[in-house]
């Protein structure tokens, strides 16, 4: 391969981009199968000195390109301006970089020992970056993990259930190595070897989705749609002003319940939902009673800790056709600079940024609610995107998972779709039904096998019935967590020390 500077920059920046348009609202999903090999490309035999050089670059296009929407939030409801809002994508580009910057070296390095090597490590190395982005403090952010451009093949995704998304990612880089490879070393050999994988990938892809089982629910939710408008704080007197709105999903939901009994949920919402207004208590509980069944809504819950002092929590509540609150779950993984401001009290120059943004506290347990035919846990909106933490609703009895989100944020930009597509590997990971709620869309109800099985369109106030079923059943997933991303970590220190002792000699 030509060993020209430009030539492996220009790699770079189409493995990023060429990653980037694989997800929504780009949908290009079939350009992430030679994403990863482009890098590959550019890393090859590169000089170790400027090797980082091409993962930092591949981030530096990756990030902007899948996460626009970010620099758009932040600026609508922080009130910051947009120079500064767009430095913040700039800034988590940066540190995704840092750690793409990790794989070309790594590549470059095992290229020493020839171009199997780098090929090798590749698939290896790149998911255990893959999982070390889903883990690091503060700054963790697994958005847009490669496997999941393959997801929306109803075959492929069943693998989740082995390895978690992790194992897409696997096998869409392990495409890409090979694809490389053969360009590499130019064999017909390898070009063949290419050819074979392309066409069991398109059998299992097209032709595994009739052996992918059916599910018969028995039971149905009413997942209600609530449609307020964003806003990034609320006067005193929200609660009178939206009465009619208020009054008129209690008739949605009460209605509907009546006419098929079963579950009745409210999402995550931009409102002033708390645990202390006697107004919004009132009405939920009054909801449950006229309906007659369990009532699941998400609340900001004010009460005192251990210390005396007042705490809020991001939380769901069930309350029963009593009325009587039921089941608490607290939002452990809160979103940074979001519901709190990490390293606050060594943040005080921010000024205004941190004065604004109110801290949450975090809860503690995975607690499973009840209902008729088994237990449930909720995840709460930016938690759909961890699958280990969504796995432990699971593991502790969860036979049902609901997921709540205000997605209102986002507007109409990629980040929704987004949203949507991670969690619906949740459900296949965990091989349970998914009730996804959210505030304006996308609210759907997926089967454990990852079909969408009931949907409401956007930005409307409405219901939708949306059957499911309890499964006691533990996938290999939930039952022994990220053993596969252990796996590549240790692979990929195996191929490092290996090319190290190459390049020693």
């Amino acid at each position: 391969m030509n060993d020209s500077w430009s030539r492996r920059l220009l790699l770079a920046i189409s493995s990023g981009a060429t990653l980037a348009l694989s997800f929504p609202n780009y949908n290009l999903s079939l350009l992430a199968w030679i994403s990863i090999g482009l890098l590959i490309l550019a890393s090859h035999r590169a000089r170790l000195a400027a090797a980082p050089l091409y993962g930092f670059v591949h981030a530096l296009v990756f990030y902007p390109l899948c996460l626009t929407w970010i620099a758009a939030v932040v600026h609508q409801y922080g009130d910051v301006p947009p120079l500064i809002s767009a430095g913040l994508v700039l800034l988590m580009a940066i540190a995704g970089g840092i750690i793409c910057s990790v794989f070309s070296w790594g590549v470059a390095f095992a290229s020493k020992r020839g171009p199997f090597w780098a090929c090798a490590l590749a698939p290896f190395l790149w998911v255990t970056l893959e999982f070390a982005r889903t883990h690091l403090p503060i700054i963790g952010f697994p958005w847009n993990l490669t496997g999941y451009a393959a997801s929306g093949s109803l075959a492929l995704v069943q693998l989740t259930t082995l390895t978690g998304i992790y194992g897409l990612s696997f096998v869409i880089a392990c495409y890409g190595s090979l694809v490389a490879y053969a360009v590499l070393v130019g064999r017909q050999r390898a070009w063949k070897a290419v050819l074979v994988l392309t066409a069991v990938l398109i059998f299992v892809g097209a032709g595994g989705v009739y052996f992918v089982p059916t599910s018969h629910p028995h039971f149905v939710a009413h997942l209600v749609q609530t449609n307020f408008p964003q806003s990034y704080s609320y006067s005193p007197d929200w609660m009178p002003q939206h009465a009619r709105d208020l009054d008129e999903l209690e008739r949605i939901s009460i209605e509907a319940a009546r006419q098929e009994p079963g579950l009745i949920v409210w999402p995550e919402v931009p409102a002033p939902f708390t645990t202390t207004d006697p107004a919004f208590m009132g009405r939920a509980e009054r909801i449950a009673r006229d309906a007659g069944q369990d009532f699941l809504v998400g609340v900001e819950d004010w009460r005192a800790n251990r210390l005396g002092k007042w705490i809020a929590t991001n939380s769901a509540i069930l309350l029963a056709p009593s009325g009587a609150r039921l089941f608490t779950y607290d939002k452990i993984h809160l979103v940074p600079w979001g519901e709190y401001v990490p390293l606050r009290h060594l943040l005080s120059f921010a000024g205004k940024l941190t004065a604004d943004i109110g801290d949450f506290t975090p809860g503690t347990e995975y607690s499973l609610g009840t209902l008729p035919g088994g237990n449930f846990g909720v995840f709460i909106c930016y938690e759909a995107i961890f699958p280990n933490e969504v796995r432990h609703f699971t593991l502790q009895g969860a036979e049902l998972l609901v997921n709540m989100s205000n997605d209102g944020w986002f507007g109409r930009s990629a980040a929704p779709a987004q949203h949507l597509m991670m969690a619906r590997v949740r459900a296949v990971e965990n091989r349970r039904w998914l009730l996804r709620d959210t505030n304006n869309g996308f609210t759907v109800d997926v089967d454990p096998y990852g079909r969408t099985i009931r949907s409401l369109p956007t930005d409307i106030r409405g219901q939708r019935d949306a059957p499911y079923d309890f499964r006691s059943d533990l996938t290999p997933y939930v039952r022994f967590g990220d053993w596969f991303a252990w796996l590549c970590l240790v692979a990929s220190v195996a191929f490092l020390g290996v090319a190290t002792q190459r390049t020693s000699r």
